[in-house]
């Protein structure tokens, strides 16, 4: 096709192609006159990427000095170590060697087949002690860059303009002292108020692919947290702007600590060998800052529970020493390693040395650490639960358990009281039965009570201490409809004895949810039960209310207490979305969302009133609560306005249809008469009903019988 309109225009212009000597043209440099070349289409695809960077790469110092004949066998020994952190590349070890003495030069460097092997070679073989003279320096090869840029001379820093933020505890200033909530369905994450006067949600703020995974609010409520592929980030203020990013790619969980001060990124990587373990990486981050205080990297092993179960257990770090930070644990193996946050390094640069220790609990006010050890030496050594007072290490109490199966720990809130639950062998192995060991921790030498069930065989499906109160709820059973019994720490006539409250027979429960605020309790159904709710009041141990919320997933009382919210989440295909109901039971609104994923209330921060100023505006709770009845009943007057407008206004539509139908039906007389010959009543009574018999033949057919009597 190109040649034919060639030959056109050549003709058009009179020029003979024939004679034209095409070895003679040239093009201007850089024009095509619009002519493609031959190779055009090699560029319409996508431009190659290559990875310019070395973040594989170490570069390790202070490897010996040896001459041309012990090179092979330095090789050697470095590849051995090197090795035990990844796989290195074909021609991966690079030892430099001086031109001119033909000896090393006292460095290497090395290439593993990822980053993150590359990572754990620096975290693991810097300072690796291969002889008392060499003692290996591993840093990143990307590193040097950066070191080659630190100028020569120091400068002052650069002071920036003081800048006030924002207030980010501008939502606790709300006049109608509401909460807010979180939640997340399909694309949409949203922020809402709880107007349960209205008895709907107020939108706060509303966003399209917020985060890639999930969302969190920090344990004080005032961060929201989002999770990428790159790694976390923080929000917060009236209008919800971005306030810190953390990098951490590939990040799949996060953690903050109680204060609100660190927050934890947890990462896993496959490795290039099928041999090797996940490797694990945490960070912790400081919050306001965004700056990496501590990072932790190894095998998914070296983080396992207990180190006797493969795979790690969230979350890995657990924060002791109350709002305040001061400490975090770790358990490894037969180790309890206990860091302090002012330096980020092991207390006394050693940790506990614990032989098997399978689990650890922090007190959640003091810096108390509760652990436990299970049985050793075939049962010759038994189990026991401690009690460590750090920073220094002193044991406060211990008990010894025997025959143990299992053991949980259950901290109540004001860390008055420790729960362990106790799974013990019966006598001929076959069967379990459970037990509590109760510890008063705030009273002299901590006495420990035994406490078992009326029927010990009992199986236990929850447990839950009342939120700053001295009572307790367990659900035990083995039947369909387990019982649930309450008890209290501190009977009617001795405050040092545990004492039943009530047993309720027969219950379609299987979770227990303390009101935050103590004295009421939600007793749920879930699963199995299809979202049964009995609300509970303990001080007058009776039910204010049962009802239903089919194929709840999960349910969260508000901070204060006054709410409680139930939802369904894509668990299920249908009924998805969240119901609000108030603290005695009663369905305030309910809201259906497609693809729903999420419902978070917002934490409170604790008040900063004294116990006395409390105690204060309880017994004077009337005069205070005048001003908001008041609002109640203006709030209650509007919905009842609201109402009779919405009456009003569907008996206005109803009598505008009745009139349009009226002037319809007068329009269409004429013709209705036209349909009846002429008659002009549209009256019924005036019409005459006649019977009139219709004889329908369904079938006939005809039948010849044989008569046997004739022959």
């Amino acid at each position: 096709m190109a040649e034919v309109m060639a030959m056109e225009t050549a003709s058009r212009l009179g020029i003979d192609l024939s004679n034209v000597d095409w070895d003679s043209i040239h093009l201007p440099p850089g024009e095509d006159c619009g002519i493609l070349s031959d190779d055009e289409d090699l560029n319409e695809g996508d431009p190659l990427e290559f990875d310019g960077g070395f973040s594989n790469i170490v570069v390790v110092d202070n490897i010996p000095i040896v001459p041309t004949e012990k090179f092979e066998k330095l090789e050697g020994v470095v590849r051995k170590i090197s090795s035990q952190m990844g796989v290195i590349k074909e021609e991966g070890l690079w030892i430099p060697i001086d031109p001119a003495s033909q000896k090393t030069l006292g460095y290497c460097f090395v290439e593993f087949n990822t980053p993150q092997e590359a990572e754990l070679a620096k975290e693991k073989l810097h300072n690796y002690k291969l002889d008392r003279a060499h003692i290996w320096a591993v840093n990143m090869f990307d590193d040097i860059e950066k070191f080659m840029n630190v100028p020569d001379e120091w400068a002052p820093p650069e002071t920036k303009p003081y800048v006030p933020g924002e207030n980010l505890q501008h939502w606790l200033t709300d006049e109608k002292a509401r909460d807010q909530f979180v939640i997340r369905s399909g694309s949409d994450t949203e922020v809402l108020w709880n107007d349960a006067r209205h008895l709907k949600p107020d939108p706060v703020y509303k966003r399209q692919f917020w985060t890639e995974s999930f969302v969190q609010w920090s344990p004080l409520g005032t961060y929201l947290a989002t999770v990428h592929r790159q790694g976390a980030a923080v929000w917060g203020g009236a209008s919800f702007n971005r306030l810190m990013r953390y990098s951490h790619p590939q990040v799949k969980l996060i953690d903050f600590s109680p204060g609100e001060r660190f927050l934890v990124t947890y990462s896993s990587h496959e490795p290039s060998n099928p041999r090797d373990t996940h490797r694990v990486v945490l960070n912790i981050f400081d919050v306001r800052t965004g700056k990496v205080m501590r990072d932790f990297k190894g095998s998914a092993d070296e983080f396992a529970v207990g180190g006797a179960v493969s795979g790690v257990s969230w979350p890995v770090f657990r924060w002791g020493g109350g709002k305040e930070d001061k400490y975090f644990a770790r358990i490894g193996k037969s180790v309890i390693s206990v860091y302090e946050t002012d330096t980020f390094t092991l207390i006394d640069k050693k940790s506990i040395k614990v032989e098997n220790v399978m689990d650890i609990s922090w007190s959640p006010t003091d810096p108390i650490l509760a652990l436990f050890v299970p049985e050793l030496g075939g049962g010759n050594q038994p189990a026991r639960v401690s009690l460590i007072q750090i920073p220094g290490k002193e044991e406060l109490r211990q008990k010894n358990l025997f025959s143990v199966s299992d053991c949980k720990m259950y901290w109540q809130s004001s860390g008055e009281y420790l729960a362990v639950k106790v799974d013990r062998y019966t006598k001929t192995k076959k069967s379990t039965y459970t037990g509590f060991e109760l510890f008063r921790i705030k009273e002299r030498d901590i006495p420990i009570e035994v406490l078992e069930l009326e029927n010990k065989n009992d199986k236990i499906i929850a447990f839950a201490w009342e939120p700053k109160g001295h009572r307790f709820a367990v659900i035990h059973g083995d039947g369909p409809k387990p019982d649930i019994s309450f008890y209290s720490m501190r009977s009617t006539h001795n405050s040092g004895r545990v004492s039943k409250l009530t047993t309720l027979k027969g219950k379609q429960a299987n979770a227990l949810y303390w009101s935050p605020a103590g004295r009421f309790i939600l007793l749920a159904g879930l699963k199995g039960f299809n979202g049964q709710l009995e609300f509970y009041n303990v001080d007058e141990l009776e039910t204010m209310a049962t009802s239903e919320h089919f194929m709840a997933t999960d349910i969260e009382w508000d901070p204060t207490g006054r709410y409680v919210a139930t939802s369904v989440t894509s668990v299920h295909e249908m009924e998805n979305g969240f119901n609000i109901w108030s603290f005695n039971g009663k369905l305030l609104y309910r809201i259906l969302k497609d693809h729903f994923f999420q419902f978070l209330w917002r934490p409170r921060p604790p008040s900063f009133l004294s116990p006395e100023k409390e105690e204060e505006i309880a017994k004077n709770l009337k005069k205070y609560s005048k001003k908001y009845e008041a609002e109640d009943q203006d709030v209650s007057l509007l919905l009842s306005e609201q109402d009779r407008e919405k009456r009003k206004m569907l008996k206005e539509e109803w009598e505008r249809w009745v009139l349009e139908w009226k002037r319809f039906h007068e329009e269409e007389k004429s013709d209705r008469q036209w349909l009846r010959d002429g008659e002009a009543s549209d009256e019924e009574e005036e019409y005459e009903a006649k019977e009139v018999e219709v004889e329908e033949f369904l079938d006939v057919s005809e039948e010849v019988l044989f008569d046997f009597g004739q022959e």
